[in-house]
């Protein structure tokens, strides 16, 4: 007989790469995930999982399984959200997914003011160089987005204001000198984050909606990870375009300096999105208030 419990482990195996992957989430050595997969198949006397290729693939019936047994626990949940709200009472999952740097210095530190406040609340943060191009919209309650919004049915709560900055370090502008124009940059050394598959050579600029230039760049050195693109700037080795909450810090202290400040990027606002699933608005939308709270004032303009 399938129960509750045996959906809920065959979504994390199906939301995994690998049985390895999924051990890890499930905080368990993978021969027991091997050893609780094939019990399950056993029991229902089908194979959920090709294990043909190194990497994970479901067979028919484990896609079946997989999708059926969404639906399922997004029902068991709305029951429990409904009872819950006629209890008055804020318990439950809270799965949010948000950007690597912002999850953690922004997302992070509100679940944890969210738990304090509700106990009963369960906390699970996913991080990701992408969260909407990374995960199910099924496996999350609250995604924090950075940029422009997408154009979804998902419900979206503004939270703070973000613009994008092209920012140096003073050693590397003593250097090559400041760019006057967005067109100088050409002759410049320039670095990039690559955390999703957007285009991040070409920087599209506004000058007070009378001039739009768009500059294809030729990355002299890239990361997925923010930190590491601005560890490398602040070491003088050229120019990169950051989000404002990332470098506020520096450039107050003058460790970096704006680059073309006159000249406006498309700014990256964060917002929340809203997951698709029904009964969970009463734990969800104390986070989104609780994240917004502590994004106000915004501390970056602080």
């Amino acid at each position: 007989m399938l129960t509750s419990v045996d959906i809920e482990f065959f979504a994390v195996i199906a939301e995994s790469s690998s049985l390895a992957a999924a051990a890890r989430r499930l905080d368990v050595t993978p021969p027991a995930v091997s050893q609780r997969l094939r019990q399950l198949e056993s029991r229902m006397g089908v194979r959920l999982v090709d294990r043909s290729s190194k990497q994970l693939n479901l067979t028919p019936e484990g896609e079946l399984l997989a999708a059926r047994g969404a639906g399922v626990l997004s029902d068991i949940e709305v029951i429990s959200a409904a009872l819950s709200k006629s209890r008055n009472s804020v318990s439950g999952p809270l799965r949010v997914a948000a950007p690597f740097g912002f999850g953690r210095a922004h997302v992070a530190p509100a679940m944890a003011a969210m738990k304090q406040r509700f106990p009963d609340v369960e906390l699970v943060l996913n991080l990701f160089d992408n969260p909407l191009g990374s995960v199910r919209s099924d496996s999350w309650d609250v995604l924090v987005h950075l940029g422009a919004p997408p154009d979804s049915t998902f419900r979206l709560r503004r939270l703070a204001p973000n613009r994008r900055v092209l920012c140096a370090a003073p050693d590397y502008l003593e250097r090559h000198g400041e760019p006057l124009h967005p067109d100088d940059l050409r002759r410049h050394v320039c670095g990039v984050i690559r955390e999703d598959e957007k285009d991040v050579s070409l920087w599209r600029f506004t000058l007070a909606q009378s001039e739009s230039p768009t500059v294809r760049i030729r990355p002299a050195f890239a990361s997925n990870d923010g930190d590491v693109v601005t560890a490398w700037v602040l070491a003088g080795l050229g120019i990169v375009e950051r989000s404002e909450w990332a470098v506020a810090d520096d450039l107050r202290a003058g460790r970096l300096i704006e680059v073309l400040p006159d000249w406006r990027l498309a700014d990256a606002d964060v917002v929340a999105l809203l997951g698709p699933r029904e009964g969970r608005a009463v734990r969800v939308d104390h986070f989104v208030d609780t994240l917004r709270e502590a994004l106000t004032p915004t501390p970056w303009r602080s």
